[in-house]
């Protein structure tokens, strides 16, 4: 009896706080809006944070509300861009898309060496030692924090110095943020002529820390026909909206540390 006591006890218990939580789910049902989870469906879904939301829940929540515009979505591009311009009843907005550059070209045997390295693997450590392991101050570290922080792969360490791989990158900045030295910078895809260096020092210094560091020269400049290249803080400057890309600045740097893609 005391078995069966107990038992009926514990069931009529259980039914209680059932009913009780049956109507509390009535009561404090919030209802959520249907596009919430069609928008969630055009985004990429890496969670990357790319959108300056926690995630790709909250960035379908902020767009629902207005809070966010359809091109929210970095790693989602043009496809995740038209998607949600559908859901919303809004005209697609075409945006110019972005990558993650290394504007830098110091790899191991082109930037001097300050000491060798042999402690914990992270460019925001090696940083904090001696100014890091490497003369020029600017230079990319190259101990992979950046390699860490990329969810899709883009990034490894070669030599020395980070390369992307811009098929694989999602423009999600990630590694932006990861970079202490401000070296990785998002940039338009379309942009192929490349200053990879940002070496603030004078000549004579940025000269004797890597071979391929910009001296503020102003050879660039001379050759610029469009007007294009400034040197400012002591290393070059293009105006991605004047570069026409002919690459005659590249032609004319004596340090090589302007590029053509």
């Amino acid at each position: 009896m005391q078995i069966l006591l107990a038992a009926l006890v514990l069931g009529g218990l259980g039914l209680v706080l059932g009913i009780l939580l049956t109507i509390a789910s009535k009561i404090f049902y919030v209802e959520i809006d249907p596009r919430v989870e069609e928008v969630r469906a055009c985004l990429a879904g890496a969670n990357c944070g790319a959108c300056g939301y926690a995630g790709c829940d909250a960035c379908a929540q902020a767009v629902v509300k207005g809070e966010a515009g359809i091109n929210c979505c970095p790693p989602g591009g043009a496809a995740a861009a038209e998607g949600i311009a559908k859901v919303m009843g809004v005209a697609a907005e075409v945006a110019e898309p972005k990558v993650a550059r290394v504007l830098c070209q110091g790899a191991t045997g082109v930037a001097a060496q300050r000491y060798i390295y042999d402690g914990y693997k992270s460019c925001q450590a090696a940083a904090g030692l001696a100014c890091g392991p490497k003369e020029c101050r600017y230079a990319c570290i190259g101990l992979g924090d950046c390699v860490e922080r990329c969810p899709f792969g883009a990034i490894s360490i070669q030599n020395g110095i980070a390369h992307i791989d811009e098929k694989l990158c999602k423009a999600c900045g990630k590694c932006v943020a990861a970079c202490p030295r401000s070296v990785i910078q998002m940039m338009p895809a379309s942009a192929k002529v490349l200053v990879r260096c940002r070496n603030m020092d004078a000549a004579k210094p940025a000269f004797a820390v890597c071979t391929a560091s910009c001296i503020g020269c102003g050879r660039c400049v001379k050759a610029c026909a469009q007007e294009a290249i400034q040197v400012v803080d002591g290393f070059a400057h293009i105006d991605a909206s004047k570069c026409t890309q002919c690459g005659e600045c590249a032609k004319v740097c004596p340090r090589k540390c302007i590029t053509v893609e």
